[in-house]
């Protein structure tokens, strides 16, 4: 019995290892049209910035929930992929420093957009084994709670001049962030 058990766990784990990858590309491929369009004028973005463009998705996602109406055409769809390709870039901008040039070429971009969702996929696999995929049994609604949460966290952190005293930093929450994204885009896949 325990070997079914395990055998079912570890199929359904790596149903979801293709289809958060299969998110992950779609979200890095509007993420390199998107710098080939504009370059990487997100570079001069400050942590603050990052976390008010993911808030503002964030709201609008919760927003159209609550009421049900929408008077744009941009889907919650659109609105996760966002977070999650401005969560990563908040990663791209921590690992580079203030100091680093804001033109990077398109290549450089997206060596570091995958880089990063390397990361952010390993952490999850961890959480999600020890977890047991309970973000399954999640609604869409608590995925941006969450998002709104890590936010307000990140702010606080931001308030404190990055400092934390028993508490994950602002990556970690950056990377949570990037996650609740992926599985609320599975789960609209999956509907």
């Amino acid at each position: 019995m325990q070997d079914t058990i395990s055998s079912n766990t570890s199929a359904l784990m790596s149903h979801t290892l293709q289809q958060y990858r299969s998110v992950v590309n779609r979200c890095k491929d509007l993420f390199i049209k998107k710098a080939k369009d504009y370059g990487t004028s997100w570079r001069v973005l400050r942590p603050i910035s990052i976390v008010d463009q993911i808030y503002i998705k964030a709201c609008r996602i919760r927003q159209v929930q609550e009421t049900g109406m929408q008077k744009i055409e941009d889907s919650i769809e659109s609105e996760f992929i966002g977070i999650v390709n401005y969560g990563i870039i908040a990663l791209v901008q921590s690992s580079l420093g203030k100091d680093a040039s804001t033109e990077l070429s398109a290549e450089e971009a997206q060596a570091l957009y995958e880089q990063k969702a390397r990361e952010v996929e390993d952490l999850m696999q961890q959480k999600n084994h020890d977890y047991g995929e309970a973000w399954r049994d999640m609604s869409q609604e608590s995925f941006v709670d969450l998002v709104l949460v890590k936010l307000l966290r990140i702010k606080q952190i931001l308030a404190n001049d990055g400092q934390t005293i028993v508490s994950e930093g602002m990556d970690a929450n950056f990377s949570d962030i990037i996650n609740y994204g992926i599985f609320a885009l599975i789960k609209i896949q999956e509907q």
